[in-house]
């Protein structure tokens, strides 16, 4: 709507700011008025700007390419992106099957000095999770071309509708389409390579709990000798 349109203009300058989110809508509010005098009376030039934006982009990714940094927020040139890695401080780096160049946060070159490794979730993700959402680095690093067939007509969907990648010690190991019906989540389609179901039967078991459901039924598996073990793994979670 034009008042919608409105609304994004003044957001995308700082007139108004997002104060709430009510399902999938945005309720604005003044600037002035929502964010507080000391924090709004800072005015960074746009260099600073995007050195910070750039850096809080590397500390969040630990490594990635000119693309990769720039598009985690956006709003840069490929230029001014450039000069804000090197602003930044970011430290040059190779990474075996990058052909673009990269750069790393120094923090994260040395949790990996002293083998450092964060916690492992099993887990589902959204299409528009930060890990997933760019794709070009999804394929990259987890090898998983994936789209959201939300906007595919049905009947040439592969993995359905709003397919959520399961991510399970640091890997991607499959995807499921959810649904529900009542009190049970339903994973109407579940792709995935076998051994990979004692994790989906985790991910599935921890998003019903998101929704309040108190059981999970599998409809639809491929390959379809997935079916089986995946609910036998399921029936030793639930």
């Amino acid at each position: 709507s034009p008042e919608k349109i409105a609304l994004e203009r003044l957001l995308a300058v700082g007139t108004v700011v997002c104060v709430e989110r009510i399902a999938w809508r945005r309720v604005y509010d003044l600037a002035e008025r929502a964010i507080p005098a000391r924090l709004l009376a800072r005015d960074p030039d746009d260099v600073s700007c995007h050195r910070k934006l750039i850096a809080l982009a590397a500390e969040r990714l630990g490594v990635g390419t000119l693309d990769d940094l720039r598009g985690y927020f956006g709003g840069m040139s490929g230029e001014q992106a450039a000069a804000a890695i090197r602003a930044a401080g970011l430290i040059p780096v190779r990474v075996w099957g990058w052909t673009a160049a990269a750069w790393a946060d120094p923090a994260a070159l040395a949790a990996l000095g002293v083998a450092t490794r964060g916690r492992h979730r099993t887990t589902l993700l959204s299409p528009f999770d930060p890990l997933v959402w760019d794709r070009a680095r999804l394929l990259r690093i987890f090898g998983l071309a994936h789209k959201l067939e939300a906007y595919t007509p049905a009947a040439q969907r592969v993995h359905g509708y709003f397919a959520m990648p399961v991510l399970a010690g640091g890997r991607i190991v499959g995807r499921v389409d959810p649904g529900r019906e009542g009190t049970t989540l339903i994973a109407k389609r579940v792709s995935a390579d076998p051994g990979a179901e004692p994790a989906i039967a985790r991910a599935l078991v921890e998003a019903a709990g998101w929704v309040g459901c108190d059981t999970v039924g599998v409809m639809e598996t491929r390959p379809a000798g997935l079916r089986v073990p995946l609910r036998r793994a399921l029936a030793q979670l639930i």
